[in-house]
C-alpha cells in the first residue's frame, strides 16, 4: 500500500529544502517490472520537462523501488536518477527476505529474487545514496541497510547510512523519535548534491 505519511509531508519537506518534489504513486500488488516502469516513467517525464538534477526517495518497500531504479542495469539514460534516499528500505530478496515484498514483486523465482536484489546490482556506476534505518526494525531487518552499504563501499560510490537506535518502522519524518534527526542529516547530504 501506499503510506500517506511517507508522501505528501516528505514532498513539503524537500519543498521547504528548495527542491521540487512529486509523488510518484506507482502500481502495487503488481509484480516485477511493472513498479520499476511506473517510476523510470516519471524520472524521464522530469528529465523531458528540463530537470537537470532528478533524485528518487523512498521508505521501505518504496525504497527498494527507488534503490531499483537507481541500480537497474538495463534502464535508458534518461531514466536513471542522480541520487537515491532510501529510508528503512527493502534491499534483498535473498538474505532476511521481507517476505511480502518479496512475495508481490517476485513470487518464487529465484533467479528473479537475485536479479532485483539491490546490493547484486551496485557497480561504479551507482549514484550516491544515503540510507537510514534503525537498529532493531521489526519489519525490514537493519541487514538490509548493511548489506547495500557494504555494496556501495566495495564499488567506491558514494552514499552515507545512519542508524538510529530504535525499534521502529514505517515512521516517515520520525518526529518524535531517535531517527527524527535523519531529515537535518539527509538536508546537508541533498545540498552537497548540487542545488536544487
Amino acid at each position: 500500500m501506499h503510506a500517506p505519511h511517507e508522501a505528501e509531508p516528505v514532498a513539503e519537506w524537500l519543498t521547504s529544502l528548495g527542491w521540487q518534489a512529486r509523488i510518484v504513486r506507482y502500481p502495487v500488488e503488481s509484480k516485477h517490472p511493472a513498479p520499476l516502469n511506473a517510476v523510470r516513467e516519471a524520472i524521464a517525464a522530469e528529465r523531458a520537462s528540463g530537470a537537470t538534477t532528478v533524485g528518487v526517495l523512498g521508505f521501505s518497500a518504496g525504497g527498494h523501488l527507488a534503490g531499483h531504479a537507481a541500480l537497474a542495469t538495463d534502464s535508458a539514460p534518461d531514466q536513471r536518477p542522480d541520487f537515491a534516499v532510501l529510508a528503512y528500505p527493502v534491499t534483498s530478496m535473498l538474505v532476511a527476505p521481507h517476505v511480502g515484498s518479496r512475495t508481490v514483486l517476485v513470487g518464487a523465482d529465484e533467479e528473479l529474487a537475485a536479479r532485483v536484489s539491490l546490493p547484486q546490482l551496485v557497480g561504479r556506476q551507482a549514484p550516491p545514496m544515503f540510507l537510514w534505518h534503525t537498529v532493531r526494525d521489526p519489519v525490514v531487518s537493519v541487514q538490509h541497510s548493511y548489506l547495500l552499504a557494504q555494496a556501495l563501499a566495495t564499488s567506491g560510490v558514494a552514499h552515507e547510512l545512519h542508524v538510529f537506535p530504535g525499534d521502529v518502522h514505517g515512521i516517515g519524518l520520525a518526529e518524535g523519535t531517535h531517527a527524527a534527526a535523519w531529515t537535518s542529516l539527509c538536508a546537508d547530504w541533498l545540498a552537497r548534491r548540487g542545488s536544487p
